[in-house]
């Protein structure tokens, strides 16, 4: 990642792990409800897809990158890239604005 907007990351853990329930919540509930609702449950898959960003891959990826923010730097020499704990006091916050959601 090379800039604070980039990626999947949610601005704090608990609003990602909200959209990972509703999200999934919505995928489940959409094909558990068929028995009981019918076809109109289906109606709940888009707002699951929404909440997850399009796929659940996506949002897992995005768990990751939001629960490892700030705690490794990359730094790049001589075409070579490291990743090292971050100092104490460098984190991503500090970089710039960040992508809500």
């Amino acid at each position: 990642m090379t800039g604070a907007t980039d990626g999947y990351a949610s601005t704090s853990l608990s609003r990602h792990l909200t959209r990972g329930t509703v999200g999934f919540g919505s995928l489940i509930g959409s094909f558990a409800l068929v028995p009981l609702v019918g076809p109109a449950s289906l109606l709940l898959l888009p707002f699951g897809l929404l909440a997850l960003r399009g796929c659940p891959m996506c949002w897992a990826i995005g768990l990751v990158q939001t629960v490892s923010q700030g705690r490794l730097q990359r730094s790049c020499t001589d075409g070579r890239c490291t990743l090292t704990p971050a100092a104490h006091g460098d984190t991503r916050r500090a970089a710039g604005p960040r992508r809500r959601g």
